[in-house]
């Protein structure tokens, strides 16, 4: 369920010998940070798995940390990517309220499903430590604004009143990333694929049947 996700456009070499280092540089980052992390991507490591020197990629970036930026937009981009492949393969559903509903788990075991499968390039995702300039988890298409129109559709369903608004995305956001991280370095790390699935399936499906109860409430008030 949450293995086998194939998610590298491209490799280091073929990009350069397609005549563009800096994206060659970039895809090199991304595969040290799927294999070790965001402590992984250096201008050296990067700069020997695209085949040039050192001097070459500075080129490109001014150093480490210019790089490890370009690493983390890569894998925000792909988080996203993985949760859009989920929502393209919602079957049709004629409920608006359903609908909107099964959107939000989509994404949400979409996030999931990235980091499950992809730990390396998810803590490179939120990696601590870029000065200003870093890209951030929104973006036109990227996962925070799926998130935030997902709840303002709720919203608009009444699942959840205007007044709790402001910031009320976070609680789902939350949700979906304290869990990756206990099962990808917490007390449920390493526990048997059957049974992380089993976890997932249970706590997102409270996340859901807690947005049914509260648009129950909004409507008896009405």
């Amino acid at each position: 369920m949450y293995t086998g996700v194939n998610i590298k456009p491209m490799t280091a070499r073929n990009a350069y010998h397609h005549g563009d280092l800096r994206n060659a540089l970039i895809a090199a980052a991304a595969d040290l940070a799927a294999q070790g992390g965001p402590q992984a991507v250096t201008i050296r490591a990067a700069a020997r798995a695209a085949g040039v020197t050192p001097t070459a990629a500075y080129r490109h970036f001014s150093g480490q940390e210019a790089l490890l930026r370009a690493a983390k937009k890569h894998s925000l981009d792909q988080m996203g990517e993985v949760m859009r492949r989920r929502l393209a393969s919602l079957p049709a559903e004629p409920d608006p309220a359903k609908a909107a509903m099964n959107r939000m788990e989509a994404i949400g075991r979409g996030y999931v499903e990235f980091a499950l499968s992809q730990p390396g390039l998810f803590r490179t995702a939120f990696v601590a430590g870029v000065k200003k300039g870093t890209p951030d988890f929104a973006g036109p298409d990227g996962p925070h604004e799926m998130l935030v129109n997902g709840v303002d559709e709720l919203i608009k369903l009444g699942f959840v009143g205007e007044e709790y608004r402001s910031g009320s995305e976070f609680g789902a956001w939350s949700l979906v990333h304290g869990l990756s991280l206990l099962m990808l370095e917490g007390p449920l790390a390493g526990i048997p694929i059957e049974e992380r699935e089993a976890v997932v399936d249970q706590t997102i499906n409270t996340f859901v049947r807690s947005f049914w109860t509260a648009r129950a409430l909004n409507q008896q008030r009405e």
